[in-house]
């Protein structure tokens, strides 16, 4: 997954991050559980259909489900309010499960850390 992530920045200079969430990102996949991925990318528009469609995901060796978010979606949806339950339970289930497994600099701050 890692060399997965790496080899795409290599032809994506706007890709940031790239992490896990679900039960991977919770460490407690088990036989049957898909890959959920999110992708920071600068350069990402159109649906998420659109976007999911832009990334080889088939290379991956699991079945997987992908967030492709600009970094200015990824706060937008991280900072979403209580008043919009559906966003809400999404941005607090990211903030607690996600694992950034590829960053673009290690000087980079993690969006989210394990302790967060």
């Amino acid at each position: 997954m890692v060399r997965w992530a790496a080899e795409q920045a290599e032809r994506n200079d706007g890709l940031h991050r790239v992490g896990v969430f679900g039960s991977y990102g919770r460490g407690d996949a088990g036989v049957g559980s898909d890959l959920d991925l999110v992708l920071i990318d600068d350069n990402t528009s159109g649906t998420q259909s659109q976007r999911y469609r832009q990334w080889p995901f088939e290379q991956l060796p699991l079945c997987c489900d992908a967030l492709v978010l600009t970094p200015q979606e990824w706060d937008e949806l991280l900072a979403s309010p209580a008043s919009d339950p559906g966003l809400h339970a999404m941005a607090n289930a990211l903030k607690r499960d996600c694992r950034w497994l590829w960053c673009r600099s290690d000087m980079e701050a993690p969006f989210i850390t394990r302790d967060t």
